[in-house]
């Protein structure tokens, strides 16, 4: 897993799409091996010695690569649920069993005739069979579909080995039990005359695989290597199978090199991957703790901002707000209209900056506060806020319906900050209805997610607007029509994220508001009704519950 270009996000070689610069470096890798095979070739069926500590040190190295390359991509797997991945896992998982199978098979290794009942044609019908299931298993890889639902971790993995286990162990049965129904390919440790129609066949399984991969789209840096695999595992099958002439010669020799090299390119790239994932870590880690470092600085000078906003900024509101009241209180006949106005407005502004500063620092708190959740009764309070909202109504009628709300973990004070700032913005905002509505309910979505909302009928807002609605300072109203700081909103979502949930609103202009919150993580915001006059509103002043 790499970063990428733009440093946003990681992403994995099995899902980032080759650049020039792999594709530069998979040709000259494949360039290199075609050299190497056509100077090979000509003399592939020159015999050589009878090595038998190759064979075994050989097959070792091999099934230590695709075991490896088996965990690293269950690794990824296990990150994006991706089919194809557990399919591909599985295809190292049967290339390294049937590894271990034609190593223990081989006559004369460990056994005159083999170990595991093999008879004298066993492994060489393991090997062509190994050499087509593998290329078999790329195709399935290049034209897996991801599903809808992914699978669990777990199931996969165990799905994925399991299916690799039960092919190999049919492969083995087959090449053991069904021995003598085989035809013959293998006379002593030279080739038959037959041997050439089946390793063509193999051979022409791994060219068949070519096309699928390079048609993937996007073609990603593991689809790039898989087919630099596929052609080292043609050179292998061509040289150890098809030019040559029989056990222990060059092209024997050569080719099981080539299955190795095979191996151990896509492991090679998996485990760069690795070390530039770490390298990322590590980069990440050392920002995150300069971050951390940076971030109690500023927590520092935010409380030392506060203090001084507290008590700086206070003391001249105050005095000019209290030598305005004395003005007004012993010298208002001294003055003209415009004189009382304009202290009065002095007055109403000193009032408004000391709001200010209040709703400026609560929210500022927000931040470093920690949350102290325990189970909340929603419905006494909110009943316990609109009882003291009922108190400043006056002559007002406002027709208040509560549903039956039930409790919640979350943090009593903030929680009941939400609500305030909520149903007071519920009442101001339909002052100049006749007959003002507030609904306070909750329902559930669905994924089982309990979402309480807030609705009125009063001044609404435009929807072009809703990205400003929850920033601090944000009014989507003149002061003149409606009074505030413009901070309120902006606390009901800090307070709301800090509990891990989310709130959004819907308005119509005109028709009212609604604001819906949640305490717990949804995928999104779900489609709510539009906000409209509740049904059945009560008594005017009275509260009633649904």
């Amino acid at each position: 897993m790499a970063q990428s270009s733009q440093g946003e996000r990681l992403v994995f070689l099995s899902t980032e799409p080759a650049g020039p610069q792999d594709r530069r470096l998979a040709f000259a890798v494949l360039l290199i091996s075609a050299l190497i095979f056509v100077a090979i070739a000509p003399f592939a069926k020159t015999p050589l010695g009878q090595a038998w500590a190759f064979i075994p040190a050989y097959q070792s190295a091999l099934i230590i690569n695709d075991i490896v390359t088996a965990v690293l991509l269950y690794g990824q797997f296990a990150i994006l649920r991706s089919r194809g991945l557990a399919i591909l896992a599985s295809a190292y998982v049967f290339s390294a069993l049937m590894a271990a199978a034609h190593a223990l098979s081989f006559p004369g290794l460990f056994a005159q005739s083999g170990l595991l009942g093999a008879g004298p044609q066993t492994t060489a019908w393991l090997y062509f069979l190994w050499h087509g299931g593998f290329p078999l298993l790329v195709i399935a890889y290049a034209l897996a579909k991801e599903p809808v639902r992914p699978m669990r971790v777990g199931v996969g993995i165990a799905i994925s080995v399991g299916g690799a286990v039960l092919g190999a162990a049919v492969l083995l049965l087959i090449t053991t039990v069904g021995h003598d129904f085989l035809p013959v390919i293998m006379s002593g440790n030279r080739d038959a005359s037959t041997k050439v129609i089946v390793a063509t066949a193999s051979w022409l399984l791994c060219l068949l695989a070519l096309p699928f991969l390079w048609r993937r789209q996007p073609r990603t840096v593991l689809d790039l290597w898989l087919m630099v695999v596929v052609c080292a595992w043609l050179f292998d099958i061509a040289l150890a199978s098809v030019l040559n002439a029989g056990r222990f010669d060059l092209g024997f020799y050569a080719g099981r090199v080539y299955g190795l090299l095979a191996a151990s390119f896509v492991l090679m790239v998996l485990l760069l991957e690795n070390n530039w994932l770490y390298a990322e870590l590590a980069k990440l880690n050392e920002s995150e703790r300069q971050k951390s470092n940076a971030l109690i600085v500023a927590n520092k000078d935010l409380e030392a901002f506060s203090y001084s906003v507290s008590h700086d900024l206070r003391a001249p509101l105050r005095a000019m707000n209290g030598y305005a009241g004395i003005l007004m209180s012993d010298y208002a006949d001294k003055l003209d209209d415009e004189g009382r106005r304009m202290l009065e407005r002095m007055r109403v502004n000193s009032e408004r900056m000391g709001q200010l500063i209040d709703d400026l620092l609560t929210f500022s708190r927000l931040g470093r506060k920690p949350v102290a959740t325990e189970p909340v009764d929603l419905d006494r309070l909110v009943g316990e806020i609109l009882e003291d909202l009922k108190t400043d109504l006056g002559a007002r009628k406002v027709n208040f319906t509560v549903g039956k709300l039930g409790a919640v973990n979350a943090d009593p004070p903030l929680l009941k900050q939400v609500f305030v700032n909520l149903l007071s913005n519920a009442v101001k905002f339909t002052r100049n209805k006749t007959e003002a509505v507030v609904e306070v309910d909750c329902q559930i979505d669905a994924n089982g997610a309990k979402i309480y909302f807030v609705k009125d009928n009063g001044a609404g807002f435009d929807m072009r607007f809703i990205d400003k609605l929850f920033g601090v300072f944000q009014r989507l109203h003149s002061t003149d029509d409606f009074e505030g700081t413009g901070v309120g909103l902006a606390i009901v979502r800090r307070v709301i994220e800090r509990h891990g949930g989310c709130v959004w609103a819907e308005s119509t202009l005109g028709q009212g508001a609604a604001f819906y919150l949640t305490l717990e993580p949804i995928a999104r915001p779900v489609k709510t009704p539009s906000p409209v006059e509740p049904k059945g509103a009560a008594p005017t002043g009275e509260m009633r519950t649904a």
